[in-house]
């Protein structure tokens, strides 16, 4: 029983995995704001004005700016789209569109819903692309 309930859905080993990394980043990011503001609670504890390089770290954080230059490189989501993105979807829709057009694995009704969800992806990101007011990047 439950290896046909794995069967029918494996494919959702990837949404959870990427809710599972999604609640880490958004903890990890929880503790770095409570780290700085218990440091910035002792500097007024002690009655010293806190750096301003302290200030503008938590200012950062909360207003989503992404020029940490002093710190660790880590992962940063790239908000422009570009031509790799355009093809990777558009491989990865036909990919399981051919999939779904031959049955693999007796799954073909899910693999024609992740096919549509990637031609989506494609469609969006070619228009945002073609629309970009800087220009497309390679």
């Amino acid at each position: 029983m439950s290896e046909d309930i794995f069967r029918q859905f494996w494919w959702l080993i990837f949404p959870l995995s990427w809710f599972v990394f999604g609640a880490w980043q958004s903890w990890l990011s929880y503790r770095a704001n409570r780290e700085t503001l218990d440091l910035i609670k002792t500097y007024a504890a002690a009655g010293r004005e806190p750096p301003p390089e302290l200030l503008a770290k938590l200012n950062k954080r909360w207003h989503g700016d992404d020029d940490d230059r002093d710190e660790r490189p880590r992962y940063r989501r790239r908000r422009e789209r570009t031509w790799y993105q355009v093809v990777l979807f558009g491989m990865l829709g036909a990919g399981f569109a051919f999939a779904a057009a031959t049955d693999i694995y007796g799954a073909g009704q899910a693999f024609t819903i992740v096919a549509f969800v990637m031609a989506a992806l494609c469609a969006a990101t070619l228009v945002q692309v073609l629309l970009d007011r800087n220009g497309p990047t390679i």
